[in-house]
This record gives C-alpha cells, sequence and structure tokens, in this order.
C-alpha cells in the first residue's frame, strides 16, 4: 500500500486475488489495518495545507509527470490488469492510456480555471468567485475499470489542490497498488492507496477528516455512502450504476449492420461489465426482425476466451457472484416466456467465469432483465412500435445513466437527446467518453458530476469574495433616522 509516500505491507486480513480466466490466485494482498487507514488519513490530512497552497503550474508539472509514468507502466499493468479483472489485454492496454490521459487533462484544467470576477455593485468594489480546494477526499473505486475510474476521481481532486486516500476494490487492487511508483514524485501523502474490503471502505467515509467521498459502485453500496456523508455533512459524488437503452430508430434500415455492431459492443464490452452498458434495446418493428438476425450474428461471431490472447473478443467476467446474478436474470426471463436466441452459456470452457453473450426477446417489461442492472453480456430486444414508446421505456427505470440512439433523422435525434432523461445521450457512436465532457447520472444513477470541468468543481469549494477599496461609509448604514 501507500501510506505517507512509503510503500508498506497491509497488516490486516490477507485478500486473495483471483484471475476470473483461471480461477487460481494471482497474489495475497495484506489489508489496511485501522491502524494504517488512520495513518494514512493523517498523511493526508498533514499533506493538504501545503499542496493545496502549491501554485497550479507546480502541481501541473507533476501531474504530467504522473501520466508519462503511468506511460511506461502500460505493459507491465495491462498484464496485471488482465490477470485479476478478465478484460482482454488490449481493452486494458488502453484503460492505462486513457488513465494517464486523464492526469494531463485535469493538468491543464487545474492551471485554467480558479474562479471567476463578476460584476460588483459600486464602481469601488471588486467582487470575485474563488474555487479552492475541499481538504482530504476519500475515493472508492470498483473492479470494472479500476485504474481509469480512480484517474476520474485522482486527477481533478490532485489538480484541484486536494490530498486523497484511494481504496480499490477488494476483486482488483493488484493494478492500482502497482501504481505506487508513478505518485513517487508527488509530496508525501498527497496521494495514498489502502487495500481493504467493505469494512475499510465504510471506515474510510465515516472518518470526520475525510472532507468528502468520491464513489463509483452499487446503488445499495452508494446509498450507504451517502447516508454515512449526510449524517456529518461531508461533500460527496456519486455514480451508482445504470440500465441504459439502446434505441434503433427504422430511418437506419439501410445501416442495420453497423447498428448491430454497435449494440453489440455496447452490450458486451467488458462482457457487458461497463456502467453504460447497453442493457435494454428497443427496436421499431419495421426493422425488428432484421435487426435480431443482424445482432445474433454479431454475438455468434464474437470469440470468447482467455484474455491475454489478441484474438480474445470477450474475456470471462470477474466473478463467480457476478456470473450467478446474470444467469439467475436470464433464468428469471426465460421462465417468464421470453426466448434466449444465443449464448447464456459457459462458451465450452470448463474453468473461469465465462459467460457466452446472450440475445434474448420476448422479455415480459415486468422481468429484472428489464429493471434492476444485469451488469453482464446479455442483450434483450424489445419491439416498439413508435419512438413515443422507446422514449417512454428509456425512461421507466429508475435510472438515468446513458443512452443509445441510432437515427439518421436530425429531428429525432434532437428529441431523444431533449427527451431522454439520463447523463449522457449518445448518438449513432455508443460508450465513447471524452475527457472533456461531464459524466454522471439522473435518478438513482447518482448525483455529481466526473470529467469535464464540472469534473474539477465537484472538487472544489466556491467562495464569493467582495473587496470594496474605499474606507468610508455607505449612505444605507446605521443610523435610518440620518438623512439620505
Amino acid at each position: 500500500m501507500l501510506i505517507g509516500g512509503e510503500q508498506v505491507a497491509g497488516d490486516g486480513p490477507v485478500l486473495d486475488v483471483e484471475n476470473p480466466a483461471t480461477e487460481e490466485t494471482v497474489s495475497s494482498v495484506g489489508t489496511a489495518s485501522p491502524e494504517q487507514l488512520d495513518a494514512a488519513i493523517a498523511a493526508a490530512r498533514e499533506a493538504s495545507s501545503g499542496w493545496a497552497s502549491t501554485p497550479a503550474v507546480e502541481r501541473a508539472e507533476l501531474l504530467h509527470e504522473v501520466a508519462t509514468r503511468m506511460r511506461a507502466m502500460t505493459d507491465d499493468v495491462a498484464r496485471v490488469l488482465t490477470a485479476e479483472g478478465g478484460k482482454p489485454l488490449i481493452e486494458n492496454s488502453d484503460e492505462v492510456g486513457w488513465t494517464a490521459a486523464a492526469f494531463d487533462y485535469y493538468a491543464e484544467m487545474g492551471r485554467n480555471f480558479a474562479g471567476r470576477v463578476i460584476p460588483s455593485i459600486e464602481s469601488t468594489q471588486l467582487a470575485l468567485v474563488v474555487k479552492e480546494p475541499t481538504g482530504v477526499w476519500g475515493a472508492i473505486v470498483p473492479w470494472n475499470y479500476p485504474l481509469l475510474l480512480l484517474a476520474w476521481k485522482l486527477a481533478p481532486a490532485l489538480a484541484a489542490g486536494n490530498s486523497v486516500v484511494a481504496k480499490p476494490s477488494e476483486l482488483t487492487p493488484l493494478s492500482t497498488l502497482m501504481l505506487a511508483s508513478a505518485f513517487s514524485d508527488l509530496p508525501p501523502g498527497v496521494v495514498n492507496v489502502v487495500a481493504g474490503a467493505g469494512d475499510v471502505g465504510a471506515a474510510l467515509v465515516g472518518d470526520p477528516r475525510i472532507d468528502g467521498v468520491a464513489f463509483t459502485g452499487s446503488v445499495a453500496t452508494g446509498k450507504k455512502v451517502a447516508a454515512a456523508c449526510a449524517e456529518r455533512v461531508a461533500r460527496m459524488n456519486l455514480e451508482m450504476g445504470g440500465k441504459d437503452p439502446f434505441i434503433v430508430c427504422a430511418d437506419v434500415a439501410g445501416d442495420l449492420d453497423v447498428a448491430a455492431r454497435g449494440g453489440a459492443w455496447a452490450a458486451y464490452l467488458n462482457a457487458g461489465q461497463v456502467c453504460t452498458s447497453a442493457e435494454r434495446f428497443y427496436v421499431q418493428r419495421e426493422i425488428y426482425d432484421d435487426f435480431v438476425s443482424a445482432f445474433v450474428e454479431q454475438a455468434r461471431s464474437l470469440r470468447v476466451g482467455d484474455p491475454l490472447d489478441s484474438s480474445t473478443d470477450v474475456g470471462p467476467m470477474v466473478s463467480a457472484p457476478q456470473r450467478a446474478k446474470v444467469e439467475a436474470q436470464v433464468s428469471a426471463a426465460v421462465a417468464a416466456g421470453a426466448e434466449l436466441l444465443v449464448g447464456g452459456d459457459r462458451a465450452g470452457l470448463d474453468r473461469g467465469h465465462f459467460y457466452a453473450p446472450a440475445v434474448i426477446t420476448g422479455a415480459p417489461a415486468s422481468t429484472d432483465l428489464l429493471r434492476e442492472e444485469t451488469f453482464g453480456p446479455v442483450a434483450p430486444i424489445v419491439p416498439v412500435a413508435s419512438l413515443d414508446e422507446a422514449i417512454e421505456l428509456a425512461n421507466s427505470t429508475p435510472f438515468g445513466l446513458g443512452a443509445n440512439v441510432y437515427t439518421r433523422d436530425l429531428e429525432t435525434a434532437v428529441r431523444c437527446l431533449r427527451e431522454i432523461r439520463a447523463g449522457t445521450v449518445w448518438i449513432n457512436d455508443p460508450l465513447t467518453d471524452n475527457d472533456a465532457g461531464p459524466f454522471g447520472g439522473f435518478k438513482q444513477s447518482g448525483f455529481g458530476r466526473e470529467l469535464g470541468q464540472e469534473g474539477l468543481e465537484a472538487f472544489q469549494e466556491t467562495k464569493h469574495v467582495h473587496i470594496e477599496t474605499k474606507i468610508a461609509p455607505k449612505e444605507w448604514w446605521y443610523p435610518y433616522g440620518s438623512a439620505r
């Protein structure tokens, strides 16, 4: 772990990290004892004021160095990401690059924005809005994109002048712990990384020295984080998953192969274990049969297997319990009348948490498969009679993280981006991230935003400064009885 600038072994219970492709133990990691977590938070608190007062240009240089060091570690870190998480190696190499890019982006963003001047109410006055660091943040990161989702929190927090204590998922701690050397030029205590399960996360969230918590994970855990932060009025930024719709309009009849390929990418990337995975397909009836045929062909063409093999498209799911949850949703939908057209088995593999990309039709709207987050490689496809029906169904769940639309019609596109209640709406290009574009959700998908200027402001306090340059009494002061 990384505590106060030093790498130390955890004194707490040992975590065995499993390779989801082989079900073998990759490594064992000591977790943070209560004393070590206390030391990490104390180190962050001690480093906080010095880092906050460091000029933004100096912070930027150090964050650029973090990015450079991360890129130099790409091959080694990507292989560890693959071993502990199961994403194909090519995707993990990309993740390291995206992670570094986030540090480069916020290095410059932190130099560029610290507030604004606003019009004053008198000619002798100066009025400012000043953006200041919050203090110490806790960052709790999930297993599906352990480095990227850490960077979306850590990079803006550091650029804003905060110090951080980060906790990776107990399923994928190794790659995050490997990054310790990338932070070696930062002042000790500015970045601390501790390993542990839910007990360590709960202790981090509940500590009064933590001024804010940035969390990505399940709705159930996010609600616990929110309650703990609310209890002590700590800042929070929560991203809690989704049930993203994917709308295919009749006007793309001539491009169904492209729409099907885009849909397969959106549904099966990282074995469907993406917060913004397409988990509900609504296809206009005129093209429904042809789209289903094209989609099934895409699903059948995907190669499931060893994530270290360059020809693999879909690796294993992260764990046996995660796969079991997906299997239960699919089984319940089939029992309720749905038809499994392809996939849904172990892809002929005896070991590993593999699940062949599935396509399902006829699922009743009341099933969990169309209501609750699946987080697996499953694509339920539903015919709709109109765009009105598609938008109504898209908005029908408690989630609102992202949505996808395929259409050639500008009016349709504009209507969808306005009427679909989701934090991101992708039109004709699913799941593309942009460091400058804010990311977050509506409804139970969370609140707050990561990325973009909004992602920086999430880690800043706003202060209004009012300056009167002329020392003189104002006519509206006491006593009221004096002449005006």
